[in-house]
């Protein structure tokens, strides 16, 4: 089958096209998003008034804070990220669901007596909790036997210092259901009525090797994002995955066939704002993930982030879209062009700041298309506003 891609005119925003998905958002087209972190929970939380059909790609990678404790005691994927966007596209008007949302975003102390926070969630676990006693059955029920499954088998020395209970609560629901995350994910997303597809790229216990120019390594998300650790000062070369934190081999996990088809059916695929490396490049790191976004027949788009991205030394949005397009293209290379991967780059030349530059002129000579249009809210916030990208997205459609 011959592809044939027709180049449109269209209105951005296109305000009769968005009432239209407002009056009948559960119609709304399958917008998919490549993404990790919590760049995308505003957009998230906006897109569910236009569409219910967005899927969300995430990386299960992170390696900091209470995830790696989790990860450290229980040899499993990240679930944080998981549960971030599942409570973004949740539907919190519905009795029931403000209550499990409050609940999975509350964390035990950091500080005090361990011994007070296990008793905090032995309470969780027995329903005398007050988050938990108030979430309405039969939710309550599913709640507390995934706490019970995580409280079955945690270990008599885990730290629960800052401990989310939603990432105790997955964890469960993961160790109930052998070991796999869908399971887990597709119940929680009837539970509260998430408005949209959340999926891992893997189901794998993996972890983020960034390689530079010099051939020195570091292993573990958490140590790219310039949060936990001071910025980088040099430039990522090469991503991989490895199983061995101790001994980093490189390892090639292929995608799984139910994301693959997820990523053929998008009717727009959107690489969006967030971590250049750890989030968005990470998430497309298993192999047929290029192959397959090559071969749907939609508009893809790219957002690259505004303001400070340490990950992204020395790089100019260019730079970006090039290392973003290589990596796609090598999932098939010599088959797979740069017109089938990316066709958009939505940039704010006027309020947008970017540090290294952006450098339009050579993103166009790449044969890609530059929407420079108001990305940026009111006030000094330098962060893509949600008013504004998803009306633009939808408008690509």
């Amino acid at each position: 089958m011959a592809r044939i891609w027709i180049r449109r005119e269209v209105e951005i925003p296109n305000h009769i096209g968005l009432a239209r998905l407002e009056k009948c958002p559960e119609l709304g087209p399958k917008l998919l998003f490549f993404s990790g972190g919590s760049a995308l929970r505003k957009t998230s939380n906006r897109l569910i008034n236009y569409t219910h059909n967005s899927v969300h790609l995430i990386t299960p990678f992170d390696s900091g804070g209470s995830s790696a404790k989790l990860r450290d005691a229980f040899h499993m994927p990240a679930v944080g990220d998981i549960r971030n966007r599942l409570m973004a596209l949740a539907d919190q008007t519905l009795r029931g669901n403000p209550e499990i949302f409050e609940l999975f975003a509350h964390r035990l102390p950091k500080h005090g007596d361990p011994f007070d926070r296990r008793l905090d969630l032995e309470r969780m676990v027995k329903g005398k909790h007050p988050l938990v006693s108030r979430i309405p059955d039969p939710m309550r029920k599913i709640v507390r036997n995934h706490l019970h499954a995580f409280w079955d088998e945690m270990p008599e020395d885990f730290d629960l210092a800052g401990a989310s209970i939603g990432n105790l609560v997955l964890t469960g629901g993961y160790l109930g259901s052998r070991r796999h995350l869908d399971p887990v994910i597709f119940i929680f997303s009837n539970l509260v009525q998430v408005r949209g597809t959340v999926r891992p790229v893997v189901n794998k216990n993996l972890h983020l090797v960034a390689e530079f120019e010099d051939g020195s390594t570091i292993v573990g998300q958490h140590l790219l994002t310039g949060k936990e650790t001071p910025p980088l000062t040099r430039r990522i070369s090469r991503l991989y995955l490895t199983e061995d934190q101790d001994a980093p081999r490189p390892i090639y996990p292929a995608a799984r066939e139910k994301v693959c088809t997820l990523i053929r059916q998008a009717e727009l695929i959107c690489y969006p704002m967030g971590s250049f490396h750890s989030s968005l490049l990470a998430s497309l790191l298993p192999r047929g993930l290029g192959s397959s976004i090559a071969r749907a027949t939609c508009p893809k788009v790219y957002v690259p982030s505004t303001g400070e991205d340490p990950e992204c030394f020395g790089m100019t949005v260019a730079d970006q879209v090039e290392t973003l397009a290589g990596h796609l293209m090598a999932d098939e290379p010599g088959r797979v062009t740069l017109s089938d991967v990316l066709q958009y780059v939505l940039v704010d030349s006027k309020h947008g700041r970017y540090p290294g530059g952006l450098d339009i002129q050579r993103i166009r000579r790449l044969g890609l298309e530059v929407i420079d249009c108001s990305l940026i809210g009111y006030g000094p916030s330098t962060e893509i506003d949600d008013r504004f990208l998803v009306p633009i997205l939808l408008s690509l459609v």
